[in-house]
């Protein structure tokens, strides 16, 4: 599986890629702006996208319904990340077309996959 990171802060993409591929996940692109994010996402064609919902004075979730769009006929698994908890903002997600929101504390290979399993991204033993 190829993964997309979405955040504006670079320590912190520097620091999930790196758990990321310390665990063998393919981390093959970042992006720190909505149109960055686009311009990789088309090119890249990540099987899984991370969105942070702060992308600087952007909004995560107005990204994730673009690129939901931009990902037809090939989607990609999109998971909403935050600092914030969840309960903040349940309602944006639940409406959102991502298949689920992971604070970023909580961000792990394991917690990941179990999101993608669920949205029927993996199969069950898959450890991409």
């Amino acid at each position: 599986m190829r993964w997309l990171i979405v955040d504006d802060n670079p320590d912190f993409v520097d620091a999930a890629r790196g758990l990321l591929e310390r665990q063998g996940i393919t981390v093959v692109g970042a992006a720190s702006s909505s149109a960055e994010a686009l311009r990789c996402f088309t090119e890249l064609l990540p099987d899984v996208t991370l969105v942070d919902i702060n992308l600087g004075g952007e909004s995560g979730f107005d990204l994730v319904e673009q690129l939901d769009r931009a990902g037809s006929p090939a989607p990609s698994t999109l998971i909403l990340i935050s600092t914030h908890a969840a309960q903040d903002f349940a309602e944006m997600i639940a409406t959102s077309p991502a298949v689920g929101f992971l604070s970023k504390s909580a961000l792990t290979p394991c917690a990941i996959r179990d999101l993608v399993r669920e949205s029927g991204g993996l199969e069950e033993g898959d450890h991409r």
